[in-house]
């Protein structure tokens, strides 16, 4: 590269604005970053600080695989059950799953892959619904090329997510084995018309609002959907987290950027974040007077105008009820799009 050429990129970079994604690139490719760079939102420079670690839990992993393997999804496969040891309670047969997360989908994947192509369609039918919370999770599932519908992408949050699936799922569970007509029709219809059970694959933090709406014991019984939560993967805040935002921040001072925008995904690592920034009280554990604030425009050493985002509402409160500060804006749908809007909407009114 020349001098020349080395100069422009430079010029290029400062002019552009940085949005730091506080997560984990995607892959194959990151919705995030594919709409900050596109040509509407081209004034913007998306990177990422990865925040969380994540383990999968390899007996859940094996547990899914047998169910998979075993007809645990498919209605018109014979079901021999799953021998786990005479204390899991598990269900050996399920209507349905909840994938909520990138790294449930993962996980999901990473099963699903190591069943040849031309079974998969029997094994995971059209008739098992996938039911997630956002375009995200969605995308990543269509990617399977599996015949399941995958439903509930609009909703964009666990609550209408689980209204969603109280309105739309009708997976019914076989009738009970009978010898006669007679002790068929005997058999009590509410047993003929039990839900099957969703599988919910989540992680070791995780909010319960899906589980808790489906099984409302204010709900007749005939509406509750039984819901079986799987922890499948752990997560924990990054070591090099703090240490790495901070790098990351003044390399855009240092490039000449005079504002960037942080975006932050999950309660996890707002503590480093502030820190990292300089804006908290190390004796009180608060934000300190004059940093942040939705009017009030903060400044790094380097006199860069510093601005934080976030997904939704409850990374928002966590930020407001534990450390005293409130973003300077919240996305109303946890989606790029719902990002991008919310961060022009702010620019607007504060030009």
């Amino acid at each position: 590269m020349t001098s020349e050429e080395g100069s422009y990129d430079e010029a290029s970079l400062a002019r552009k604005v940085p949005v730091l994604l506080l997560k984990t690139k995607s892959s194959p490719t990151d919705s995030y970053e594919e709409y900050f760079s596109t040509t509407d939102f081209s004034v913007y420079q998306p990177s990422f600080v990865p925040v969380l670690e994540h383990r999968f839990r390899e007996e859940t992993l094996s547990w899914l695989h047998s169910t998979v393997e075993n007809g645990g999804f498919a209605k018109d496969l014979p079901n021999p059950g799953i021998n786990n040891g005479e204390e899991d309670i598990r269900p050996s047969r399920y209507g349905g799953l909840i994938l909520t997360s990138q790294r449930a989908v993962e996980a999901f994947t990473a099963v699903v892959a190591q069943f040849p192509p031309e079974i998969r369609h029997s094994i995971l039918p059209a008739s098992l619904p996938l039911y997630v919370v956002g375009p995200a999770t969605a995308r990543s599932l269509r990617a399977l090329n599996l015949p399941c519908p995958i439903l509930g992408e609009e909703t964009g949050n666990g609550e209408a997510l689980a209204r969603f699936i109280l309105s739309n799922h009708t997976n019914l569970a076989p009738p009970p084995k009978s010898h006669t007509v007679a002790a068929a029709a005997a058999a009590p219809t509410a047993a003929i018309r039990r839900k099957l059970p969703l599988l919910f694959l989540v992680g070791e933090q995780r909010r319960d609002i899906i589980p808790k709406t489906l099984q409302s014991p204010t709900l007749p019984p005939e509406q509750r959907i039984p819901v079986h939560e799987e922890i499948i993967y752990e997560t924990g805040e990054m070591a090099s987290f703090r240490s790495d935002f901070t790098a990351a921040c003044r390399r855009n001072a240092r490039r000449g950027a005079k504002k960037q925008w942080f975006v932050v995904f999950s309660p996890t690592g707002c503590e480093a974040m502030l820190q990292g920034l300089g804006w908290l009280d190390d004796e009180t554990g608060r934000v300190k007077t004059g940093c942040g604030g939705r009017v009030g425009r903060s400044r790094d050493g380097g006199g860069c105008d510093m601005f934080v985002a976030t997904i939704g509402p409850t990374t928002r409160d966590y930020l407001i009820d534990r450390f005293g500060f409130e973003p300077h804006v919240c996305a109303e749908r946890p989606s790029p799009e719902g990002i991008g809007e919310a961060i022009a909407a702010f620019e607007r009114a504060n030009p």
